[in-house]
């Protein structure tokens, strides 16, 4: 939650510094799309390792295959319904999504390196 909310002060900060030439209208949009896949995915794994513990890989990288398939379709979306057409805002659009997904991934990635010594099997090292 503090997360996006940080993203979203820095989006709206730039959006009135720059207007519509940095930020896209429909990144507001792109976030909250990202937030809630992000909390779709977190409960879905957490899901998966309740229903087995041990298969944390599995769980971890069907998130991130139905993160990835997700977002290209908004993209495709996005490009159907006229997107492709305008001109400098496709650049602009294009380049808040990927920053935004980017973003979401290293802050699963983050998330999940910072948990990891729980999942770690009793009597390995813990250097």
């Amino acid at each position: 939650m503090i997360f996006c909310a940080i993203i979203w002060v820095v989006m709206y900060g730039l959006q009135m510094q720059f207007g519509a030439a940095v930020i896209h209208p429909l990144a507001y949009y792109v976030l909250g799309f990202f937030a809630v896949l992000t909390g779709i995915t977190y409960w879905l794994t957490a899901l998966l390792l309740k229903a087995n513990p041990d298969g944390f890989m599995v769980a971890f990288f069907g998130g991130m295959v139905m993160r990835l398939l997700l977002s290209l379709t908004l993209v495709m979306i996005f490009l159907y319904r006229g997107g492709g057409k305008q001109g400098h805002g496709t650049w602009t659009f294009l380049g808040s999504f990927f920053l935004l997904y980017f973003l979401f991934a290293g802050f699963e990635i983050w998330s999940i390196l910072s948990n990891l010594r729980p999942f770690s099997k009793p009597g390995e090292s813990q250097i």
